[in-house]
């Protein structure tokens, strides 16, 4: 499956809003919290579908399920100015009645049926397994570092187990957020 670099982009800054989303301070889960309160803000939040769609999309998060993988896959090879009308991907993509009502609002906007799509496909690449960003680009073998290994893989123990994920992400966390001003957390 070849994936444009409009959505291989989108895909990572998408899934740093979620991982930004999900925990508080104190590494509570409050992910269906904060993404409650965001959908709450709907009427400010369709101002910025075209300037930041990743950080709108988000409000649609668990909330599309896709019955054509396919036109799905299709959808993702597609730059931002080549998306196929809306109305045409929706035989493959059923709305939740909570998005339903929020897609409702989105799509009586200019660039409405344009910001669907792209929600769409980041929803349907974040719920995709396998879809890691590294196995998405043609030359992802050339992109290793001094172990041989990609960027995106992590360490496994001898039983094949993920190590280190939720500290790598605690630790990018922190990181972002020195970069922001505000104080280490130790």
């Amino acid at each position: 499956m070849t994936i444009s670099p409009f959505f291989l982009d989108l895909r990572s800054a998408y899934q740093s809003e979620i991982d930004d989303l999900t925990f508080d301070s104190e590494g509570r889960d409050v992910l269906r919290q904060r993404l409650a309160d965001k959908r709450k803000e709907i009427s400010f939040l369709v101002k910025m579908m075209e300037l930041s769609p990743e950080m709108v999309a988000v409000i649609f998060h668990k909330g599309f399920s896709f019955s054509l993988p396919a036109v799905m896959d299709h959808l993702l090879s597609h730059e931002a100015d080549e998306f196929p009308e809306w109305s045409s991907l929706a035989d493959g993509i059923v709305l939740t009645p909570w998005a339903q009502s929020l897609a409702d609002v989105v799509l009586q906007e200019p660039g409405g049926e344009w910001f669907l799509t792209v929600a769409a496909g980041l929803e349907y690449m974040a719920g995709k397994p396998g879809m890691a960003p590294a196995a998405q680009s043609d030359d992802a073998d050339d992109d290793t570092d001094e172990d041989g290994d990609s960027p995106d893989e992590f360490d496994r123990d001898d039983n094949g187990d993920e190590q280190g994920d939720g500290q790598a992400r605690k630790e990018a966390g922190d990181d972002w957020m020195v970069e922001q001003g505000f104080d280490r957390k130790d």
